[in-house]
């Protein structure tokens, strides 16, 4: 009689369901620990925004300054204006599409600092037709503190050589210009007007995406489904029987009378 086999599941394959298990779960809590994070963070921006407007930082705290301490805050710094060199950033925002205006900003002690002013259609992008709104006196601007964003946007690189930008480079920015001592960040104006109405200011969008419980939730129920799929593998090879495997003859006899004598094994 021929041994019946049985199946089992494989030593390796409960292990890659192990892992895999293992992997989905951490990532699950991963995921809780980014959302506490970034509900966190929404709560400190929330109170930044809306806090008393404070100095602007010394050219000192320059280097230390960061996104999670000190971005969106709000910040106000007097001196005049370089209208002669300001920057064109392409814009979309709820205004339609357009630019932002950034105008170098130079205080009684010499820094300069990027202002956007804010956003102007694209027949009001150059300074003539917005000469209200360019004033050469000292002025007095409160705003958030941004940072840099180097390189570009909209999928296009920033290309200071004609003069076409898609994100508000600082550095690269300050270095077209010719701007020495510029701070590492740029303010963005509230919405006090402009005479003109333009350039339009406080339009700051200030978003954060958190889906990350949705994610959290997606690892954890793929997590639930494997094990669930290692289970019923496991489960189904247990309850393998065994089954006939083959037959073999045990009694032959001859004659006129023949027959075969056969029990399956």
């Amino acid at each position: 009689m021929t041994a019946a086999r049985d199946r089992s599941v494989s030593p390796l394959l409960a292990l890659v369901a192990l892992l895999g298990v293992a992997g989905l779960v951490a990532l699950g809590v991963w995921q809780i620990e980014r959302r506490a994070w970034k509900l966190a963070l929404i709560d400190r921006v929330e109170q930044r925004i809306h806090a008393v407007p404070e100095p602007m930082p010394s050219p000192a705290s320059w280097p230390a300054i960061d996104a999670s301490n000190d971005e969106y805050r709000r910040i106000t710094v007097a001196g005049r204006f370089l209208q002669d060199r300001e920057t064109l950033v392409q814009a979309v925002t709820e205004e339609g599409p357009g630019f932002w205006v950034l105008t170098p900003l130079q205080t009684a002690g010499g820094t300069i600092v990027l202002i956007n002013r804010g956003f102007v259609p694209p027949e009001r992008r150059e300074p003539a037709s917005r000469r209200e709104g360019n004033p050469a006196t000292p002025v007095a601007i409160t705003g958030l503190l941004r940072l840099t964003e180097p390189k570009g946007g909209f999928l296009r690189s920033n290309d200071p050589g004609s003069n076409r930008w898609y994100s508000r480079d600082v550095e690269a920015i300050a270095a077209a210009r010719g701007l020495p001592r510029t701070a590492l960040f740029f303010i963005d104006a509230d919405a006090t007007p402009n005479p003109g109405g333009y350039p339009k200011g406080g339009l700051t969008v200030v978003t954060f995406h958190n889906n990350h419980l949705i994610y959290a939730l997606t690892w954890f129920g793929l997590a639930i489904m494997l094990a669930g799929a290692f289970l019923r593998a496991a489960g189904g090879a247990a309850l393998v029987r065994r089954r006939p495997v083959g037959a073999r003859i045990l009694a032959r006899r001859t004659g006129s009378d023949a027959e075969e004598v056969v029990r399956s094994v």
